[in-house]
């Protein structure tokens, strides 16, 4: 059944995609000519400096990767988050699972540009998609505890898989980070990736909650749990939105440069089949059947 809080949902869907296309379409279309100067930060590290477009004063490197992440939020996150909050509005509950995952993507998103990038014309914007993302977050996810569907899973839920490659991601994180974060108290700030930011905010976004949001789900979803069922279904969109994201960064910098750092794009990419994978077996309709007029009739879980 369709009720006012679902059409209210789906709406507030497309609200907080429209705020994502506007800061990612000026990321891509009016991120300056490449134009740059070479500078030294006040700790001693020299970088190239960009000096145009909505991402200026920013590491030319940092601004390459942006972009990349900018053309796959605007022309991949931001029309599924559309296409899915119609389907939110028509009552689908899957539908509002892959939107609370859609939301998440974007609060992390815009809440490590509003934490990173130079102080700009889009700092205004960052705000508002990374708040709006956090009460779409809070919103969907309370809707989804309260109404508690868990026949709405198929059998053979892949939880256990699901937390496997969970666990997997955060170990990597950990071992990748840990080792960036001992660079740069070792004193090696360029080698630690500080061009000009003055913190590791993206360390310490996944250090301090990816990871542990990943471990807490994938426990509950190696359990069984209904819980861990519908956490690990949003997590997934999320984290496989975020390997995505990352691939397209590494895609972009690479370009920028002239060399591609392969490993971390083989790496997040096989991530990234592998959640795919795992998410048409999560997603796939449920086929059901029930005792009618003497027959089987079988019908379409739409919720």
């Amino acid at each position: 059944m369709i009720t006012q809080n679902d059409r209210a949902m789906g709406a507030y869907a497309a609200i907080v995609a429209s705020v994502a296309a506007v800061a990612a379409g000026f990321g891509v279309f009016a991120r300056g000519d490449g134009a740059y100067q070479t500078v030294t930060s006040v700790r001693g590290v020299t970088y190239d400096m960009a000096t145009t477009g909505v991402y200026a004063f920013n590491a030319e490197r940092i601004v390459a990767e942006g972009v990349g992440w900018d053309v796959f939020t605007l022309f991949v996150a931001v029309p599924a988050m559309f296409i899915a909050a119609v389907a939110v509005a028509r009552g689908s509950f899957r539908a509002r699972l892959f939107v609370l995952g859609l939301f998440g993507y974007f609060l992390y998103q815009y809440l490590e540009y509003a934490m990173t990038w130079a102080f700009g014309p889009l700092f205004p914007v960052f705000i508002l998609a990374f708040a709006g993302s956090l009460v779409g977050v809070m919103w969907i996810g309370a809707s989804v505890v309260q109404e508690r569907v868990g026949g709405g899973f198929v059998e053979g839920f892949p939880g256990r898989a699901f937390a496997v490659m969970s666990m997997l991601l955060s170990a990597l994180l950990v071992v990748m980070w840990t080792q960036r974060i001992a660079t740069g108290l070792a004193g090696d700030l360029e080698a630690a990736g500080l061009h000009g930011e003055t913190t590791m905010v993206v360390q310490a976004l996944d250090l301090g909650l990816v990871v542990p949001i990943s471990v807490l789900i994938a426990a509950l979803a190696w359990r069984r749990t209904e819980l861990g069922r519908v956490l690990a279904s949003a997590f997934l969109v999320m984290s496989a939105a975020m390997a995505a994201a990352i691939v397209a960064m590494l895609l972009s910098a690479g370009l920028v440069a002239g060399t591609f750092e392969l490993p971390p794009i083989v790496i997040f990419g096989a991530y990234l089949v592998a959640m795919a994978v795992l998410g048409l077996r999560m997603y796939r309709p449920t086929v059901l059947t029930t005792a009618g007029a003497g027959e089987g009739v079988i019908r379409w879980q739409t919720r």
